[in-house]
């Protein structure tokens, strides 16, 4: 039995998921994609109809769970999750706060705007942290500056958004204008799935507006102080475009904090890593070392100081929450391997 893939395709379904299906899966389940998490359920689109399914919970790690953009096989009696189909990729975070576990913020995903705007709240170090995410997920990571049209100069916030690091894209736009918007059209065609990460005020949920021609979700003006807005996006979700492609909003997130992202650091920095494999000393520290090809950088000007300590910043702080977060994972597995044992101890006295 064949599925209809017509109308998958326009949801972003691909042979990368089609593979994964059995011919009993094909009997058994129908394949949908999470539109929106709940704390209720999931809403799911299959087809052409969208319906609300119960959450999915595939195992005790947070990335068995199922999140926007994700693909799931329902039972087609019982229209209950039954399977979480492999990712293509997994945009992510380290929770908010002491909790040492991962956030998970999208699926599937196959580019993500970064979007910050022509003010104060450009922000070189904040980019390089979302550009590590981004390419730690799997992503094509597009810079998207905004309200270009109230700078003096918005060319020289692309210039400084594009040397961050080789070959990035970034655009300048006008959020609120659909011809200027235009320009991301490339990425947005049918099938195609973005996502949109950024802080608050930056003109995210206008951005939204324009590109799926309706309005979708509310707008709130910045402080003209220190060109911070408030959160106008609840939660992630997946809306339609007019371009057939399918767009990702998420909620501004002033915490933004890396782990098992490590791969990801090293791709946004990959300059500094070049250097350090050029040292005489493999465990150089990169400070008095002789050799250190990262110290003779910081001598001539060939590498910027700044750059250098926001590099180790960012890795410091990804080792640190990734141990952090492995760590508590194992006194879980552990834990619950003793409560097996428990109770498997148990119900064998029972049984005698």
């Amino acid at each position: 039995m064949a599925i209809d893939i017509t109308d998958l395709a326009a949801l972003g379904w691909s042979s990368h998921f089609q593979s994964q299906l059995s011919a009993d899966d094909l009997k058994r389940f129908t394949p949908a994609r999470v539109l929106a998490v709940h704390r209720s359920g999931l809403e799911v689109a299959a087809g052409g109809t969208a319906e609300r399914v119960p959450q999915f919970v595939g195992g005790d790690d947070e990335e068995d769970r199922a999140t926007v953009g994700d693909w799931l096989l329902l039972d087609k009696a019982t229209r209950v999750p039954g399977r979480l189909l492999t990712r293509r990729t997994l945009f992510k975070r380290k929770a908010a706060g002491l909790q040492q576990r991962i956030q998970l913020i999208a699926a599937n995903i196959d580019t993500l705007l970064i979007v910050t705007s022509c003010n104060k709240d450009f922000n070189v170090a904040r980019l390089e942290r979302y550009l590590a995410l981004s390419r730690d997920a799997g992503t094509l990571p597009v810079v998207v500056i905004t309200k270009a049209d109230l700078a003096d100069d918005p060319g020289a916030y692309l210039s400084a958004a594009l040397n961050v690091m080789p070959g990035l894209l970034a655009e300048c736009v006008d959020s609120r204008d659909p011809t200027s918007v235009t320009m991301l059209s490339g990425w947005c065609g049918p099938g195609q799935t973005v996502a949109l990460v950024g802080s608050s005020g930056v003109g995210k949920s206008t951005l939204v507006n324009t590109l799926s021609g309706d309005v979708i979700q509310a707008t709130a003006p910045i402080r003209e102080d220190d060109a911070h807005g408030r959160h106008t996006t609840a939660g992630r979700s997946m809306h339609r475009l007019a371009s057939g492609g399918w767009l990702i909003d998420t909620p501004g997130m002033r915490e933004l904090q890396l782990a098992d992202a490590a791969e990801g650091v090293a791709d946004v920095f990959a300059d500094v890593a070049a250097l350090a494999r050029q040292c005489r000393f493999t465990d150089c520290r990169h400070e008095d070392e002789p050799g250190c090809a990262v110290s003779a950088a910081l001598d001539d000007g060939s590498l910027d100081p700044d750059r250098l300590r926001r590099y180790r910043k960012l890795a410091a702080e990804e080792a640190r929450n990734s141990e952090a977060i492995h760590q508590r994972r194992a006194r879980e597995r552990d834990f619950g391997r003793m409560v097996k044992a428990v109770m498997k101890d148990r119900k064998g006295r029972d049984v005698v």
